[in-house]
């Protein structure tokens, strides 16, 4: 089968590898659409990041790996002892493989298991045309979402999973900066959420204008709006309620900080390899909460729901789909070449 390999920092190539078989507990599963992710571009740029330099202790795996972690499919195979799946099942696989007897994986909160492995990263993922998940994965795609919405249910729990931590009430105020697939969706869970007056901050182009399009009341330019001065506006000088910074720049998180008001959170979802500056005053002299998310943890069933229930638009972020021949010299180059005319490309391994 075809397949997008890494094998090192700017060294990613498409292949044919043997098509995977499934173990006792798993499935096999035809990809039918995967999505690009910021972090496929970091590792390809900047990787390992999370890709493992030994064999991963619960998969085996390591470079060469199969990148991708956002995906959908159907099944086509079961293995031995499988009887809650079936052949034909549309399904979509959280990322994690993990051990099961950890500290974290005892009390349920297994996307802290010491010994997480992640589809793309430490698995063969889903850049290719058929992929291994243990049952435990899966999820059902609702049939009221198309195979190219599919493809986002994974970014979306990630949004839904830092809203949910981020505990909004009905009233409050919010600000997003960036409006990547993660910043628009967030936006969207907290209209789910009953969180309507939500401030934006993206440079111009087609993400500042889909965040209008989707719910955004202010939709700011950094370089040429006065960001503080709308927010103490808006918010009578007090400052938001709950800001996310999903660009993962320094200034944005420092923006966040200083927007919100005291007592207010901060949600961390951006991925950075650079070390930030901050003042910790900003933090504890107002008793801000700065709190991290790590993908998900159950919220893929939530997600699924939102997408098929129109509650979250994921159809309007799609900005290309892309065969996987094209991957890096096409897919690659658009989001390091021309980002601001794209929010989310999927990949066809067909």
């Amino acid at each position: 089968m075809k397949a997008a390999l890494w094998y090192g920092r700017g060294d990613v190539r498409i292949e044919d590898v043997p098509e995977p078989s499934p173990g006792p507990g798993q499935v096999k599963i035809k990809v039918k659409y995967a999505g690009l992710c910021g972090t496929d571009i970091h590792e390809y740029v900047e990787g390992p990041m999370f890709i493992p330099t030994e064999p991963h202790p619960i998969t085996g795996a390591k470079p060469p790996i199969i990148l991708g972690h956002e995906f959908a499919g159907e099944i086509v195979e079961v293995g031995e002892g499988v009887t809650d799946w079936k052949v034909g099942d549309r399904v979509s696989p959280e990322g994690y493989w993990i051990c099961g007897t950890c500290h974290w994986c005892q009390r349920h909160q297994y996307n802290y298991c010491e010994n997480l492995a992640f589809h793309g990263f430490s698995a063969p993922g889903g850049f290719a045309e058929y992929v291994v998940s243990p049952t435990y994965q899966l999820y059902r795609v609702d049939d009221r979402i198309s195979w190219e919405e599919a493809a986002l249910i994974e970014p979306t729990a990630n949004a839904v999973r830092a809203v949910n931590l981020a505990r909004p009430l009905l009233g409050e105020k919010a600000l997003i900066v960036g409006a990547g697939p993660i910043g628009l969706t967030v936006l969207q869970a907290l209209w789910a959420s009953g969180v309507s007056d939500v401030i934006v901050v993206q440079r111009p182009g087609v993400r500042l204008e889909t965040a209008k399009k989707l719910g955004a009341k202010w939709a700011l330019d950094p370089d040429k709006d006065d960001v503080a001065a709308v927010v103490a506006e808006v918010t009578n000088g007090l400052g938001v309620d709950m800001a996310f910074e999903c660009a993962g720049t320094e200034s944005s998180f420092n923006l966040c900080l200083r927007s919100t008001r005291k007592g207010g959170r901060v949600a961390l979802i951006g991925q950075t390899t650079s070390k930030w500056s901050f003042y910790p005053n900003d933090i504890g002299f107002y008793e801000r909460t700065v709190f991290g998310e790590v993908a998900y943890c159950g919220e893929f069933a939530i997600a699924i729901r939102l997408i098929a229930d129109g509650k979250i638009n994921v159809r309007d972020l799609i900005t290309m789909k892309i065969k996987l021949d094209d991957l890096v010299s096409v897919g690659f180059r658009e989001l390091m070449e021309n980002r601001r005319n794209h929010i989310k490309i999927i990949v066809s391994p067909e």
